[in-house]
């Protein structure tokens, strides 16, 4: 069995976002709510700009950690808080950066912390997964 350690970071990664990827998320989720591609919508609402779905970032972040699992089906749980909006602009986009680290180590399990970032602020509070250690 591998040995960890707390802090010890086991994956992480950089997404470019654009409007596009936000179009391809809409179509594969069915979330067409026009927040997430239209200027003129979010704007009405007050929001800063067009914003990525939600699910999608949490979807992004918790990809990060899966080549370093190998198997999917070892995660068990996953949970977020959703802090902060991913503004992507129509132009430049966003990048939003992972960093997992081992925050808990049981007998069984691992708790993975993710941090999510975009624009230098977190944007996914207490991202947590739950995975079961490898045999």
């Amino acid at each position: 069995m591998t040995a960890y350690e707390i802090g010890q970071v086991v994956a992480e990664r950089d997404v470019h976002l654009t409007r596009e990827s936000l179009v391809r998320y809409a179509g594969a989720s069915g979330d067409f709510n026009p927040i997430h591609f239209r200027d003129d919508v979010a704007a009405r609402v007050g929001l800063p700009g067009v914003l990525a779905h939600g699910m999608l970032t949490m979807g992004l972040s918790v990809e990060t950690i899966v080549p370093w699992l190998g198997d999917s089906g070892r995660i068990r749980e996953y949970g977020v808080r959703f802090t902060r909006p991913v503004v992507v602009d129509a132009e430049t986009g966003a990048d939003v950066r992972v960093v997992a680290t081992v925050g808990q180590i049981d007998d069984e399990t691992l708790r993975i912390d993710l941090t999510v970032t975009h624009a230098d602020t977190t944007v996914l509070g207490k991202a947590q997964v739950r995975v079961t250690r490898e045999a």
